[in-house]
C-alpha cells in the first residue's frame, strides 16, 4: 500500500500503481480475474451480513470490508487457491471488531458464519441437519485455529497496518457546509425533507462502494468518496448544489469526481450482472470450490 499523505486520521494507505497493474496473488495461481471479482464481491457481502447479525456498527463492518479487500490486492496479496474467502472475511471482521469497542469472541464469529454459509447452501438444497448451521463443539477448536491463522496472514500481508479512514462523517460535514439540510428543510428545490433524502442516498452510495469491482476504497481517499456520493445523491434527489465548482473546496479534481460518480452509479448494474452470472450456483468461498471452477469442474 502507498503511504498516507496528510491528516492520517482522514486518509488511507492506497493501493500502489504497481499493485494495481500487476497480477494479484490469485491470478498468479491461475484464478481468472472475473472469478476473483465475483469472490471478492461475495466475500464483502458476506462480511456485511455477518456484521449485521453480530450487531456491529456500520463503521466497524466497513473497515472489515476494506481490510478484506486489501488482502487480495497485488502479487504479494493472498491467493484464493490458498485462503478461503469465507475465513478471510471472518478474520477481517474478528480483527476489526477486536480493535474497537465492540470485540467479538471467536465462537460468536464462527457461529454467525456457519449460519450464513448454511443459509446460502439451503437456497439450493435442504440443510442436512441443524448442526450445519452452527459450529459444533467437536469442530470449534479446529475452526478457531484456522480463524486465528488467517488473522495472522492478514496482518502479515497488510504489514500490520489496519488503519482505515471512512468517508461517512466527512460526508455529513460536507452536506452541512453545502447547506443541503437547510435547503431541504426550507422546501427549496426538491421539497421539504429532500436534504434528509440526500443524506440517506449518500450513505447508501458509500456503503455500496465498499463492494465496487473498481476497489474505490483502495484507490481514492475519503474526501473524494464523500464528495462523489454527495454529487450523485443530490442529482438523484433533485437538490441544487452551488453552481461553482464546489468540489475543489474539498480538494477533489473534476476528473476524479467524474470517475467516482460513474463508478458509484454503476454499482446496481454490476450487482445485477453478478446475480445473473451465479443464478444457477454459488460463488465459491472456499479453496476447494475455487479450484473446481478454475479446473472446469
Amino acid at each position: 500500500m502507498a503511504p498516507t499523505i496528510t491528516q492520517p486520521h482522514l486518509s488511507n494507505a492506497l493501493a500502489t500503481a504497481a499493485q494495481l497493474s500487476s497480477p494479484s496473488g490469485s491470478q498468479l495461481d491461475g484464478v481468472p480475474s472475473e472469478l476473483e471479482t465475483s469472490v471478492r464481491y461475495a466475500g464483502a457481502r458476506l462480511t456485511q451480513n455477518a456484521g449485521i447479525l453480530l450487531r456491529l456498527p456500520q463503521d466497524i463492518i466497513a473497515r472489515a470490508i476494506v481490510i478484506f479487500t486489501r488482502f487480495w490486492v497485488g502479487p504479494e496479496g493472498g491467493s484464493m487457491r490458498h485462503h478461503d474467502a469465507e475465513l478471510v472475511s471472518a478474520a477481517s471482521l474478528y480483527l476489526t471488531a477486536k480493535l474497537s469497542s465492540h470485540p467479538q469472541t471467536p465462537r460468536n464469529v464462527l457461529n454467525v458464519y456457519a449460519f450464513l454459509i448454511a443459509q446460502l447452501h439451503s437456497a439450493n438444497t435442504p440443510l442436512p441437519g441443524p448442526e450445519s448451521a452452527y459450529v459444533s463443539e467437536g469442530s470449534y477448536f479446529t475452526r478457531r485455529a484456522e480463524l486465528l491463522k488467517t488473522e495472522t496472514a492478514i496482518l502479515r500481508v497488510l504489514g500490520l497496518d489496519t488503519h482505515v479512514a471512512l468517508p461517512y462523517a466527512l460526508a455529513v460535514n460536507y452536506l452541512q457546509a453545502l447547506d443541503v439540510f437547510d435547503a431541504g428543510a426550507a422546501g427549496a428545490g426538491a421539497g421539504a425533507g429532500a436534504g434528509q433524502d440526500v443524506a440517506r442516498r449518500v450513505f447508501a452510495h458509500l456503503t455500496a462502494a465498499l463492494l465496487s469491482p473498481q476497489l474505490l476504497y483502495l484507490t481514492h481517499q475519503p474526501p473524494a468518496l464523500a464528495t462523489a456520493a454527495i454529487y450523485l445523491a443530490a442529482r438523484e434527489v433533485g437538490v441544487a448544489l452551488p453552481a461553482e465548482e464546489w468540489w475543489i473546496v474539498f480538494d477533489v479534481e473534476r476528473e476524479e469526481l467524474g470517475f467516482l460518480v460513474v463508478a458509484m452509479g454503476s454499482m446496481a448494474g454490476f450487482a445485477e450482472r453478478e446475480r445473473e452470472r451465479w443464478m444457477d450456483g454459488l460463488v465459491p468461498l472456499r479453496v476447494g470450490g475455487v479450484e473446481r471452477v478454475v479446473d472446469g469442474g
